[in-house]
């Protein structure tokens, strides 16, 4: 069965190294989003005193660019899965440390649409 991986890293930098060591290991397709977490967004709120009376999303983020990255990819029932982990981890470091990130796997049991990065539609 498939597997989704979701990580959420909150260094611009580490994210280059980690997307380095996953293409490395021959990981393709990862999907990558800018993205911010509540408490994030919590804090510009305490900081911006300009504005408007009902704000959005895109007020908040448009004058600063926050540097957290939300990368998928999603990796075929064969790949050493716990290869793939050790090799994230010795990226981000501890989990579990302040501002390292989240990553979480998911089975998939049903994906369509998949097929290496190098056959053209």
């Amino acid at each position: 069965m498939p597997n989704l991986v979701v990580a959420v890293l909150p260094n611009l930098d580490r994210c280059q190294e980690v997307l380095g060591t996953w293409e490395r290991l021959g990981v393709t397709g990862v999907t990558i989003l800018e993205s911010i977490g509540l408490h994030r967004l919590k804090q510009a709120f305490a900081r911006r005193d300009d504005l408007p009376l009902i704000p959005s999303l895109r007020h908040l983020t448009e004058s600063e660019e926050y540097h957290h990255r939300t990368v998928f990819v999603l990796l075929d029932d064969d790949f050493d899965l716990d290869r793939f982990l050790a090799a994230t981890q010795e990226k981000v470091g501890d989990f579990t440390d302040p501002d390292s990130g989240l990553l979480f796997v998911v089975p998939v049991t049903r994906a369509l649409g998949l097929r290496p990065h190098w056959i053209k539609a």
